[in-house]
């Protein structure tokens, strides 16, 4: 018989949460036992183990993408010039998200914060504390964060969910500098990352095989405390991240090729369909890869030299979609849990979601795995991921056609800043 996909065995332990959630409620249970209990175990078992992996993969993954841009002055020019294109439309995405998420307001409703209809701990001690410390943050707190980026220890910054930044920073600089020392040492530690990176991949794999059994208990430990009131506002949330990816994807990327490509984007995107549909279908940027380069190169124009880098670089790293939906997420809980965020207090948190997202960026199933990274690194509690999920299946596909597009767009406007020739017009 053949095994379901992932991603079905997450929507049926939606559909199944939000059954066994509705006919237990809170009260029901065994033994002395309630089911609610049960569900909230399961939940939060589920995400002590995608916490449990953020420190090494965060470190692993940016040690490695860094690396990877090569000591050559070649490889120098076009990993100034590629890195600068993914901070320009990463930032440009979160805006868009930032002005989509400010003007619809998904975690409020008639004024109101929907945190009690999502079942959000609103009571908690530890909560409050971390929701206080995230709203005191204003624009000066921009000079604290870059204070912040450069830590004293290591260790503790590593142990510290509030000083994630310092070990994004730290992984930044060794993976820059891994290069330049002998080659035998450099390789030696190039090995010794990637055996940690693959490593944590496949640990992420085995923890994302019980990801239906504790989406299941997050799912119905909320249905049983709320019922389905909770569903109204993931629908406006959903709708809104969808319309700001679309703009993204049909205004803001086709503007950069039209002006600085000086390429069609029409011609562009039907060069680009099979890898959009590809993926699309699978929601894997990895996987899309080899798909990608054949139509940047045959269908586009573009060099085997600048495709064969740019691509499975942007793979790692340049994640338009992703990034704008987990800023998005982060502000719509803020909103749910009734935070006033004045605009530059979210840039500051959205600066701190933004590069904390890169370090888990290319691994399969990343939404679970960066939504747990972007609460922990701003303060919000992860308690709402299971609810986030009810609507991440189409939204994942959705950002993940963004990220595989915005690379090839890095690919064709780097081959024409280096003077290829053939590129479509």
């Amino acid at each position: 018989m053949k095994k379901l996909q992932l991603h079905w065995q997450i929507l049926l332990a939606i559909l199944l949460a939000a059954i066994a959630g509705t006919l237990s409620g809170t009260e029901a249970g065994l033994f002395g036992i309630t089911f609610y209990q049960v569900y909230e175990f399961v939940g939060t078992l589920f995400l002590n183990a995608l916490k449990m992996i953020i420190v090494p993969l965060i470190a692993a993954s940016i040690i490695t993408g860094v690396a990877s841009i090569g000591s050559g002055v070649d490889f120098r020019r076009l990993g100034l010039k590629t890195m600068f294109y993914y901070a320009l439309t990463g930032t440009l995405a979160i805006l868009v998200g930032l002005f989509f998420v400010n003007v619809f307001t998904p975690g409020l409703s008639n004024g109101v914060p929907v945190g009690a209809q999502l079942n959000l701990s609103l009571d908690d001690d530890s909560v409050k504390g971390a929701l206080a410390s995230i709203e005191g943050r204003d624009g000066g707190d921009l000079v604290n964060m870059f204070l912040r980026m450069i830590p004293t220890n290591i260790v503790a910054a590593s142990s510290d969910n509030g000083e994630m930044l310092g070990l994004i920073f730290f992984s930044l600089v060794f993976g820059f500098f891994m290069t330049r020392i002998p080659q035998k040492q450099s390789e030696t530690l190039m090995l010794f990352w990637h055996g940690i990176s693959e490593t944590m991949i496949l640990i992420t794999m085995w923890i994302m095989k019980f990801a239906p059994i504790g989406v299941f208990g997050l799912v119905a430990r909320t249905v049983a405390a709320t019922g389905f009131a909770a569903f109204l506002p993931m629908l406006l949330f959903f709708c809104t991240v969808l319309g700001a990816l679309l703009v993204h994807l049909f205004v803001v990327l086709p503007l950069l090729l039209k002006y600085v490509a000086k390429v069609s984007p029409i011609k562009h995107f039907k060069a680009m369909a099979p890898s959009l549909l590809t993926s699309f279908s699978s929601a894997s940027s990895s996987a899309t890869i080899p798909v990608t380069m054949e139509c940047v190169q045959k269908n586009v124009g573009v060099s085997e030299r600048i495709s064969s880098f740019v691509i499975p670089l942007g793979a790692t790293v340049n994640m338009n979609g992703t990034a704008l939906y987990e800023c998005a997420a982060a502000i719509f809980l803020a909103q749910a849990y009734g935070l006033d965020l004045s605009f530059g207090t979210q840039f500051t948190v959205v600066l701190l979601a933004l590069m904390t997202s890169i370090g888990v960026a290319g691994i399969p199933a990343a939404s679970l795995v960066a939504i747990a990274v972007i609460l922990t690194a701003i303060g919000l509690p992860a308690e709402a991921i299971g609810l986030l999920l009810v609507t991440d299946r189409i939204l994942d596909m959705v950002r993940t056609s963004i990220n595989v597009y915005s690379d090839a767009v890095c690919a064709t406007i780097v081959a024409r800043s280096e003077g290829e020739k053939g590129i479509l017009v």
